[in-house]
């Protein structure tokens, strides 16, 4: 919370990035869990610390390659914590690693409810839900078109999404100018700290939050919109966004990866490292300061302060190009 607060503050109150972990410790930094439990190995400030919700974070000294003695209070009465594949001992108790999010660090998978094809061609002739009230006409641009250090990884414009099939037609990214416009001014921010923006979504045609919706297995659709309500992305007002590094191009490393249905989206995950974390708070730092607001269950989802402003929208991308 300290850290999010300096960031949330001018540019010249940014903290320096915190360093690399040792790469051993990559391995070990996850969740592991007793059948009561769940507990967060993390990285903070070049120790490794623990928690266990809604216990205080504790520290940890590290003893040898693979054991680590307390340096604040004890959990489960052990004086040490060992970690083994895929597992913690703590004196009598064994926690076990959970899996989350994809082994390789790309993009996470969910096996369709039904058919994304076959939802395709259902949803796509159905009609948004029907509202009132006065909005402001739309006008969709393309901020990578307005600011070219804003780079575009379109993942829905390809199989390499959630539910692994083509939604959009081309990889382009469409706002309402206001937003936009916001998104270059964010952009031309952190320039000077060596990052760039690369959007992974922004417009999205209502009936593809349907399909989203009926693909998605119930247990999952915390991660989609309710498409009886209407998305802020059919409305051209929310972006899914992430920091790459300018030097390199390579995206900057979150918590979790992208489109992940794991408590590691949250926007206040607690885990990771430091250097994740210091990443993800840069990000809505800048977003935040032009008006934007995060999801909290997504730290990558973004929506702009006038969405309610807005109608939903079902165009595609070839109908905005006309």
């Amino acid at each position: 919370m300290i850290l999010l607060a300096l960031l949330l503050q001018r540019p010249d109150s940014l903290p320096p990035k915190p360093a690399v972990p040792p790469a051993a410790w990559l391995a070990l930094i996850g969740a592991y869990a007793t059948p009561s439990d769940t507990l967060y190995v993390y990285e903070d400030r070049g120790a490794l610390a623990l928690v266990v919700k809604p216990s205080a974070p504790v520290r940890l000294a590290q003893a040898s390659e693979s054991v680590f003695t307390f340096t604040g209070p004890h959990l489960y009465d052990a004086e040490r914590v060992v970690f083994r594949a895929r597992e913690i001992q703590m004196g009598p108790v064994t926690l076990h690693r959970l899996a989350m999010g994809p082994a390789d660090g790309g993009q996470l998978r969910l096996q369709p409810a039904r058919p994304v094809a076959e939802l395709t061609q259902i949803d796509r002739g159905l009609v948004p839900p029907a509202e009132s009230g006065a909005f402001l006409a739309p006008d969709l641009v393309e901020p990578a078109r307005l600011d070219s250090a804003i780079h575009l990884d379109v993942r829905y414009a390809t199989t390499n999404n959630f539910l692994g099939s083509v939604f959009y037609s081309s990889a382009r990214a469409f706002l309402q100018r206001p937003a936009a416009e916001a998104l270059v001014r964010a952009a031309r921010a952190l320039k000077p700290l060596g990052y760039g923006l690369l959007i992974h979504d922004a417009y999205r045609p209502w009936y593809v939050t349907k399909v989203f919706w009926d693909a998605t297995p119930p247990a999952s659709r915390w991660l989609v919109a309710d498409p009886a309500q209407g998305s802020k992305h059919n409305r051209g007002a929310a972006v899914d966004i992430t920091l790459y590094d300018l030097a390199t191009g390579r995206p900057a490393e979150m918590p979790s990866t992208y489109d992940e249905a794991t408590p590691r989206a949250v926007a206040d995950f607690p885990g990771g490292t430091s250097r994740q974390r210091w990443h993800r708070a840069l990000l809505r730092r800048v977003l935040e300061a032009e008006g934007f607001t995060v999801n909290p269950s997504e730290w990558w989802h973004f929506d702009y302060r006038d969405w309610q402003r807005y109608p939903i929208l079902n165009r595609t991308f070839e109908e905005l190009l006309r």
